[in-house]
């Protein structure tokens, strides 16, 4: 499956696996995998799997094919699960979701879809 966005590579700093949502961890040029919905979201990885300490490619802009995490409608807001996974963003009154787009088609747990990424943090 094709990325067409902006690229660009990073230091795995876990086991990553394709198409997982991914988060900064505060070292620089260094990612691992998102692990809840208030992460410092950094983009999705290609198809692609990485090991901790090898290079990974992430898109920050653009479309991005991400694996799901749960049930996802064309129009979602989509965030993260404890798992890197896309699941819809759904903040309680007064959480903060941080988002990574909307989905451009619907969705399963463990289907591979189209996100138009579009970071963002929705309020509940």
């Amino acid at each position: 499956m094709a990325n067409p966005g902006f690229i660009k590579t990073y230091d795995a700093g876990a086991a990553i696996t394709p198409y997982t949502i991914v988060k900064f961890t505060g070292t620089d040029f260094q990612v691992i995998p998102a692990a809840a919905v208030g992460d410092s979201l950094a983009g999705v990885t290609t198809e692609i799997a990485s090991n901790s300490g090898e290079r990974v490619d992430v898109v920050h802009s653009g479309c991005a094919y991400v694996q799901a995490g749960g049930t996802i409608a064309a129009g979602d807001p989509i965030t993260t699960n404890a798992s890197g996974q896309a699941v819809k963003a759904a903040p309680a009154s007064g959480a903060n979701n941080n988002c990574i787009g909307r989905a451009r088609q619907s969705a399963v747990s463990g289907d591979v879809f189209e996100v138009l990424l579009d970071f963002f943090t929705l309020q509940g």
